[in-house]
């Protein structure tokens, strides 16, 4: 599933196509992917102006004088700036094209498992903030307000383990399964440590370890994983700089012991039990 690495890439490689632009046209070709489309989404968008772009967690935004488009990628969806003479495949669901320099150009949402999501939120609904799959997220990783202290602060009277607290997303969100395991493993703690052992110190570790691991991610392109790809269909190669995820029993880069996997809440945890405690 792309994370907030990949949504992030993929919003600095479409803004530069739309910001400014007008909406000439939308197109869809279903009904929905996870949820429904807007039914009315063509006549809420043609003939306005996107006036800037911007990412919440995994949800990229796209923003309206009259509202928000919320894009998810969902478990393989990308995104795609391309010519308007290209025809759509099997999988490009989605459509929307704007008033290039050049002529018209579109952005193409390709989603072979159809969990994504195109959502409408308007002006008069209230904040963006407060639409339903945005208003319990945790701060932003790479934002002033994610801090030691915060994780710390709210993990008190947490017995959960600090990985399922990460992917959880009320604290911090955007952590992902990827990112996550790597942080950890930066950090020196144990992934099935209970979030409420771990002291402010320990916590100053993961909460740097977490803002260079993402920043990282997204200076390299993000990772490719299933059908990720950024929006100039180029792959990301953050994967080649794994210490821990996906290298159950190979040796680690730091120790030599073999790193293990176990699954956590129905996800592969991956980690080396001589260099996280």
């Amino acid at each position: 599933m792309p994370e907030l690495p990949e949504v992030e890439v993929t919003r600095r490689g479409v803004a530069p196509h739309l910001e400014g632009r007008v909406v000439s046209a939308v197109t869809l070709r279903r009904d929905g992917l996870r949820w429904p489309f807007p039914a009315d989404l063509a006549q809420l968008l043609s003939g306005r102006t996107v006036r800037s772009t911007g990412r919440r967690g995994k949800y990229l935004l796209l923003e309206f004088d009259h509202g928000t488009l919320i894009i998810h990628l969902g478990m393989s969806g990308h995104l795609r700036i391309l010519p308007s003479a290209v025809p759509p495949k099997k999988h490009d669901h989605f459509d929307l094209v704007v008033q290039g320099a050049a002529g018209p150009q579109i952005l193409r949402m390709t989603d072979p498992r159809r969990f994504g999501a195109v959502l409408w939120h308007a002006r008069e609904d209230g904040d963006i903030e407060h639409h339903l799959l945005l208003r319990g997220l945790g701060v932003e990783p790479l934002g002033d307000a994610f801090s030691a202290q915060l994780l710390y602060r709210e993990t008190r009277r947490r017995s959960a383990s600090i990985k399922q607290v990460l992917l959880a997303g009320d604290i911090v969100v955007g952590v992902g399964n990827i990112y996550a395991s790597e942080s950890l493993f930066r950090a020196g703690i144990n992934p099935k440590t209970p979030a409420h052992r771990i002291g402010l110190a320990r916590y100053e570790k993961l909460a740097q370890a977490i803002r260079v691991i993402l920043a990282a991610a997204i200076e390299q392109g993000g990772s490719t994983l299933r059908d990720f790809i950024g929006a100039d269909g180029q792959a990301g190669y953050f994967q080649q700089s794994y210490f821990v995820y996906d290298r159950s029993g190979q040796d680690c880069r730091v120790c030599g012991a073999a790193v293990r996997q176990i699954k956590q809440g129905q996800r592969s945890t991956f980690y080396c039990v001589n260099c996280q405690k």
